[in-house]
């Protein structure tokens, strides 16, 4: 008894807007085509995730949609499952809340798990909040590294800073890292303190929005300026 084998799908990394602003303004038309074409996704937020699809595709069947949602509250042996999909024949997307899926995100977990499974990773082009700050910083753009959340204890994040200040100083390396938007304001008041005054910050504030703000001072120099950061997503990179 004969039989043909079914194609196994790929895995679709589908960048989304970095704030609510019609989408074709900042992503490509391939964005919408394979939105168009796939019914499988791995999603943060079922909710944001179909109301993201409906503005890229507003004549997409949503009742055809299936979604998996990945999360801190998904199990870890349930996100091999999250691939069956493909194993059948059919493509699936990855959608992150913001920007690229699998760049400070948690799905670079299924990714890892795709290419064990052989199945074909397709990153598409899409707005990263990361790499556009370091674009419009002005600093090491050929020597950098994101280092996530610093810590939440203020001691501990102030030794942080100082660690991070030295080994951009001692490589010549960009460090680039992220706050809780609500804790922005204290962090941006620690760095102008704990930094030597002339070590460069950049604050990357509101990237593609309307409200887009990206400055690059020294320490000394960010002591004259008065920026609110509450709640607006920001990165932040510091060189020595």
């Amino acid at each position: 008894m004969s039989g043909t084998s079914k194609k196994t799908g790929k895995l679709y990394l589908i960048p989304t807007t970095l704030g609510d602003i019609p989408p074709l303004e900042v992503l490509p038309i391939s964005i919408k085509r394979a939105i168009e074409e796939i019914d499988h996704y791995i999603v943060e937020n079922e909710k944001t995730a179909r109301h993201f699809i409906k503005k890229i595709s507003p004549r997409k069947s949503q009742p055809s949609l299936h979604l998996f949602a990945l999360n801190k509250f998904t199990e870890p042996n349930d996100i091999p499952n999250f691939l069956n999909p493909c194993l059948e024949g059919y493509d699936v997307g990855i959608l992150s809340e913001a920007g690229c899926p699998g760049i400070a995100d948690p799905g670079a977990a299924v990714v890892k798990i795709a290419h064990q499974k052989h199945i074909q990773v397709v990153p598409l082009v899409g707005p990263s909040s990361i790499l556009l700050a370091l674009m419009a910083s002005g600093l090491n753009g050929q020597n950098f590294a994101f280092n996530g959340y610093l810590p939440i204890d203020s001691p501990e994040r102030k030794k942080e800073i100082k660690k991070l200040e030295k080994k951009s100083r001692d490589e010549s390396q960009s460090q680039l890292f992220i706050e809780t938007p609500y804790r922005n304001n204290k962090l941006l008041e620690e760095l102008i303190k704990t930094l030597a005054p002339n070590t460069f910050i950049c604050v990357a504030t509101d990237i593609t929005l309307p409200t887009e703000y990206i400055v690059t001072k020294t320490a000394s120099a960010w002591k004259n300026e008065n920026i609110d950061l509450h709640k607006r997503p920001t990165i932040f990179i510091i060189q020595a």
